[in-house]
């Protein structure tokens, strides 16, 4: 990733590219230097997967992912552990030999702190197995032979056993993020169920627990170990997310029973330990593992639940219960910026615990922590524009670093400000990130980008590899990083805005948006550009056809056309709650809100990117697009990525991604 970039033939006006090993063309050659130094400084950051505080706040353990060749990102990750209140130097916990790497993660701490289990693919490449280390010392010990995916393993609370999630000879990795393989012959819709099973701890006993015909996606031990509490679905765990029920699993015979059929999505469900009551979140969601809502509490038996944060404008995005049973303290979106807070489940009074413009997580990029028994000691993942990713441990706003593997990276783009704007009324939130160097006696070009989600969130984080705009910066470009209505961080009814509307009402927040920086900030008014990838695609795909004021545009994995978009993805059930019926009931809704409805408008030059097993938002959108465009006269290139789904994988395929972004905009918008 570090070496200089090349000279680059000159791209046909009218182009398309299969990519199963990249080879770049521009015509507007890019700042080698400037860019090779971002790229190679972007390659040198130490990630870390999750983090993990003890149940007594005493140590905290983390994963960190590998380095590979040249430095280029790895699969493989690393578990360490370190005392959270000493300056001791960590140490590496594996289940391999030697410095071996091996993908480790999934860490999970038992009741007395003592013990480490976690996942690990020592004995097979790809095969996960349940391991449990002692920080006594000593080899771990492995406790699981199965074949199939293993997730989430969570000590029951008398130490004895740990449950897991495991879904039996599942061909690939879990989640329509990731790429499908394609079919042939004839089509059948195979599912394979994620159930919870358990592991004695002693002896590596393994039992599956809940039925095999539901897929449970989140789950928490009762207090007395007896009982599950799960959100789960029938059928394909893929797509039915969206039509998940509240369940409770019962330990000794797995009889099961639907507590909560919620009008909308429900995560992150959670026992009181009392154990009367169980807390979750529920809103509107666009995807899994993305939550944001408010704080429902409901009796562990069935019955109403109770929202215990109305009108609270941010969006919460995890939960922990304090000892007492009579406070919940959770990590929130709000206005931009990430937060943990507190709700008197008796008073619904909410108090502040913490709030900064960063993000903190404890598990991959979502806004959440780790909590230690006290609610008061945790650990986190903290990431902002000015510091790289690290370990932090301690009080809850008053954290201490643990790790300092990024301590030489320094920003290499510029200063970037919350701003807020008026929008039918509505008050919108957005980042806007200066050039980098900055000369306010200059005129700069300006690029949007719009998000993913809709249910979603721009909050300021150290830069990714993956179609990240903060790169356009370092070219001498102004970034507008939006937070329309469907984005978490101002409440429900924020989020729910774009519902039976979208591109119209969210689309009028980011041009408002561009006309308040326009107005207010050093920007040429002829050089915009919009960018975006899944709903940030469609939204670009969309904004082109609504206004010439776009110069460029870049839209990755975007939507062309609901209508055909309804038969071909893999999770369908996501767009009932916001178009309000399926395409087959209400096609009108469906073409009233897509690009290619108004597709004759566009005059925009449109780089369209996509990955060829994208289940998401699948290629045939990309290639009708494009193919429009292309009909239509108007300057396009089409790339799609070879064995790519929705996140693209690869570092070659991300590399190529960011070098043609840049030169897009660079070629029509300087």
């Amino acid at each position: 990733m570090s070496k200089a970039l090349k000279s680059w033939r000159i791209l046909s006006c009218f182009a398309f590219v299969f990519l199963g090993f990249p080879v770049f063309s521009q015509t507007h050659q890019l700042q080698e230097s400037s860019f090779d130094r971002l790229m190679d400084s972007l390659s040198r950051v130490r990630t870390f997967k999750e983090v993990a505080i003890s149940p007594d706040g005493a140590n905290v353990g983390w994963v960190e992912k590998a380095q590979g060749k040249d430095r280029e990102p790895s699969e493989n990750t690393s578990i360490f552990v370190s005392s959270s209140r000493s300056s001791a130097s960590p140490r590496r916990i594996t289940a391999g030999t030697g410095t071996t790497p091996h993908s480790e993660h999934d860490l999970a701490w038992s009741p007395d702190g003592h013990r480490l289990a976690f996942l690990s693919d020592r004995e097979q490449k790809g095969q996960l197995q349940l391991y449990v280390a002692s920080l006594e010392g000593g080899a771990p010990r492995q406790l699981t032979h199965v074949k199939g995916l293993l997730a989430d393993p969570r000590w029951s609370p008398d130490g004895k056993t740990i449950a897991v999630l495991f879904t039996e000879n599942l061909p690939r990795s879990a989640g329509p993020l990731e790429a499908k393989p394609p079919v042939s012959g004839v089509i059948e819709n195979q599912i394979f169920e994620q159930r919870i099973a358990t592991v004695e701890a002693a002896s590596g006993r393994f039992r599956l627990i809940s039925p095999p015909d539901l897929y449970v996606y989140e789950y928490d031990w009762s207090p007395d170990g007896s009982c599950f509490v799960a959100v789960a679905a029938h059928g394909d765990g893929d797509n039915n997310w969206w039509i998940a029920q509240i369940y409770t699993v019962t330990v000794d015979n797995g009889e099961t029973k639907s507590i909560l059929k919620p009008p909308l999505q429900v995560a992150v469900p959670r026992w009181s330990p009392d154990g009367k009551a169980i807390a979750f979140i529920g809103g509107l969601m666009s995807d899994q593992g993305m939550t944001g809502g408010d704080v429902f509490m409901m009796p562990a038996d069935g019955g109403e639940p109770v929202n215990l944060t109305p009108g609270m404008k941010a969006s919460a995005s995890g939960l922990h219960w304090l000892p007492s049973s009579k406070q919940i303290v959770f990590e929130e979106n709000v206005d931009g910026e990430t937060g943990i807070a507190s709700v008197d489940v008796s008073t619904h009074q909410v108090a502040t615990m913490w709030r900064g413009a960063e993000t903190i997580s404890s598990s991959d990029w979502w806004t959440s922590a780790s909590l230690a028994r006290n609610g008061k000691t945790s650990a986190v993942i903290r990431s902002s524009l000015q510091h790289p990713p690290e370990v932090w441990a301690g009080e809850i706003g008053a954290w201490k670093q643990i790790t300092r593997l990024n301590d030489s990276l320094k920003p290499m783009w510029g200063e970037a400000k919350s701003l807020h704007w008026t929008s039918d009324e509505l008050n919108v939130q957005g980042w806007l990130l200066y050039p980098h160097p900055y000369n306010p006696q200059r005129k700069y070009p300006l690029v949007v980008y719009v998000h993913g989600g809709p249910s979603n969130i721009h909050r300021p984080a150290w830069p990714d590899t993956f179609f990240d705009f903060t790169a356009l910066s370092n070219e001498g470009y102004f970034v507008l990083f939006p937070n329309p209505r469907g984005s978490y961080g101002a409440g429900e009814a924020f989020t729910a805005a774009n519902v039976k509307d979208f591109g119209y009402g969210d689309f009028r927040d980011i041009l408002a948006g561009v006309d308040e920086v326009v107005k207010t900030f050093p920007i040429d008014a002829s050089r915009i550009g919009i960018g975006g990838w899944s709903y940030g695609g469609y939204m670009t795909m969309w904004g082109v056809t609504q206004t010439n004021r776009f110069r460029a545009a870049v839209a990755g994995a975007g939507i062309m056309n609901w209508q055909s978009y309804y038969g071909e993805n893999g999770i369908d059930q996501w767009m009932i709650p916001f178009f309000g019926a399926s395409v087959y009931d209400d096609p009108a809704i469906y073409a009233r809100s897509a690009p290619i409805t108004f597709i004759k408008n566009v005059k925009t030059p449109t780089l369209v990117l996509v990955g060829d097993a994208d289940v998401e938002c699948p290629t045939p959108q990309s290639f009708e697009f494009w193919h429009a465009l292309r009909t239509l006269g108007v300057k396009t290139q089409l790339v799609v990525y070879k064995n790519e789904g929705h996140l693209i994988a690869q570092p070659q395929h991300r590399l190529d991604i960011m070098k043609r972004t840049i030169a897009w905009f660079n070629e029509n918008l300087k």
